[in-house]
């Protein structure tokens, strides 16, 4: 049974590390393309997984099913338009990893496709890392677009709610807890309060479906 779960914790990793990495990298790329160097300056603007990776983050996304990288700072006043430039940077890791997922789907789709060996020996670990990889990003997409703090989605609140200053208090004071209230009770019940997985599933279904459809 260890044997089993070290496996399958295997197959996980490249998936967890490229999406992660992806993800904060893309934060700091349009942080600096929006004008604010504080993520580049920070090293953030890389593609070494080192750069993003946070441990018990990490851990937990393994553990528990869900965690955290390094969050990548930056300065509003930096951008060249604070309003519409904090929106960019908020979707840009969750919009990331659904490009990556895509992209992740075509090449397996191809290799299947174009591939008789692949067809009649399969490559199961090959496949098992690729599904996790596409399957992963499609969750690190619809669970950081979740409008609740610390997640990207909530910017897009925040972002409105900055005309009303006592619900813009009140939301960023009080969403994390309704958010880490929301994840606890989930994972003590039976009650699915972040019904995820059935929009993963339904993505990376049809994805792969469209791909595998005009390659065949």
């Amino acid at each position: 049974m260890e044997h089993l779960a070290i496996a399958r914790i295997l197959k996980f990793l490249p998936g967890i590390i490229l999406g992660l990495t992806v993800h904060e990298f893309s934060h700091a790329w349009i942080a600096y393309r929006c004008g604010d160097n504080t993520a580049m300056e920070q090293g953030r603007l890389s593609l070494n997984p080192l750069r993003h990776i946070d441990l018990l983050g990490f851990a937990m996304l393994i553990i528990a099913g869900f965690g955290w990288a390094k969050p990548v700072q930056f300065n509003e006043q930096n951008l060249r338009d604070p309003r519409k430039d904090v929106i960019k940077i908020a979707v840009a890791g969750p919009f990331s990893n659904a490009i990556l997922a895509i992209i992740l789907s075509l090449v397996f789709s191809v290799v299947a496709a174009a591939s008789s060996i692949y067809r009649s020996t399969g490559h199961p670990v090959v496949d098992d890392i690729f599904l996790y990889a596409i399957y992963i990003n499609w969750g690190l997409f619809v669970f950081n677009l979740i409008p609740l703090p610390p997640l990207d989605g909530s910017h897009l609140v925040l972002n409105y709610f900055k005309r009303f200053p006592v619900l813009y208090e009140a939301f960023y004071k009080y969403g994390s807890w309704i958010f880490f209230g929301l994840i606890l009770v989930t994972m003590l019940s039976k009650i699915n309060l972040l019904p995820i997985w059935p929009i993963v599933q339904f993505l990376g279904d049809q994805v792969l479906s469209f791909f595998s459809s005009i390659l065949h």
